[in-house]
């Protein structure tokens, strides 16, 4: 009996001994995130590219590049990602939709990188000019809003103008066999229309003749973001570090430079076209983030007042069918907040 005692006791301290080892090991392995990310021009890609997120967090990231912002705000809905880039409409889309997302970084101001173009040899020189003609766009998107915000101010009705729903590819491949006969849309494709487009108005000015502005920014899964703050805290550096490199250095960002050539790399665009494109936005600053002027403020803060406004419009379009009365509860500053100090 003492031979077999001593076997089992030998065989328990073994399995003992290696449930700690797979324990130990199974804690050393890193926690892993899936961002959604779409091809905006804008200088976090480089950081993607350099994998400085995972550096500075400690945290596996799969980057999964989705085509439009309603694609990100799906699949945030389904867990397929934790976190997303989706512009200001489908972010207010979303959370008036009752998806379980919160706002906690401003990507970008839109201001001059959307346009709405119009294709040469089509017959439109103006806004009013496009009554009967096919426009090409991502429904819910920024330049969805900010294009139907545009007509109506222009005294056009949207329903006497064609809008397809149309991806930026499906745009792009749209505008080369003459389909359309006019686009409103962010670069890389912008970029490739202005070539033998006119530009009729950009989002920055429909902004400053509306008060309508409209932004792109990171959206993350609430649960999520409960469970993985540090790791959000240091996103956020992440991006606040990258957007401060280019604003403080914009002359060095030049088309051979790695920093844009990494952009252009995530972001499918030619490296020649990127510091035109980046130039086109504005970048808020950490403490813009931090404060009313965007994620600070409650109810007064710009990004809730923008999503609320953002949504009023989509219902009256019959896009969403509810309203928020407050949007402030999709947004987080904390992680802004924490970052800044």
């Amino acid at each position: 009996m003492k031979p077999l005692l001593s076997s089992l006791r030998n065989a328990a301290a073994s399995i003992a001994l290696f449930a700690v080892a797979a324990g130990v090991a199974h804690a050393a392995e890193p926690r892993e995130v899936v961002i959604g990310y779409q091809d905006m021009v804008v200088p976090w890609r480089y950081a993607q590219v350099s994998g400085a997120v995972e550096k500075a967090t400690g945290y596996k990231v799969t980057y999964r590049k989705l085509a439009s912002g309603a694609d990100v705000i799906r699949a945030l809905a389904s867990g397929s990602i934790q976190l997303g880039e989706a512009g200001s409409s489908p972010i207010a889309a979303g959370l008036s939709q009752g998806v379980d997302i919160s706002l906690f970084w401003i990507l970008d101001n839109i201001n001059d990188a959307e346009a709405l173009v119009a294709r040469d040899g089509s017959g439109v020189t103006k806004l009013t000019d496009l009554k009967g003609h096919k426009i090409g766009l991502p429904f819910v998107s920024t330049s969805h809003f900010h294009a139907l915000v545009a007509l109506q101010d222009a005294g056009v009705d949207p329903s006497t103008v064609k809008i397809l729903n149309l991806r930026p590819p499906e745009v792009a491949a749209a505008w080369e066999r003459g389909d359309i006969d006019a686009t409103y849309i962010w670069d890389p494709v912008l970029a490739k229309v202005k070539k033998n487009g006119k530009v009729l108005i950009t989002s920055g000015e429909v902004a400053r003749e509306s008060g309508k502005a409209t932004f792109d920014g990171f959206a993350v899964n609430r649960k999520f973001a409960q469970d993985n703050d540090a790791f959000l805290v240091g996103l956020v550096k992440v991006l606040a570090d990258t957007d401060a490199q280019y604003r403080d250095h914009k002359t060095a960002w030049t088309a051979g430079s790695k920093e844009v050539e990494g952009v252009a790399k995530e972001s499918g665009a030619n490296a020649a076209d990127v510091p035109a494109s980046l130039a086109l936005y504005a970048f808020p600053t950490l403490t813009d983030q931090a404060s009313p002027t965007w994620l600070g403020g409650g109810a007064q803060s710009g990004a809730a007042k923008s999503l609320a406004a953002t949504a009023a419009f989509l219902k009256t379009q019959g896009t969403i069918q509810n309203v928020l009365p407050d949007y402030s509860a999709g947004v987080d500053p904390r992680f802004v907040q924490q970052a800044a100090k």
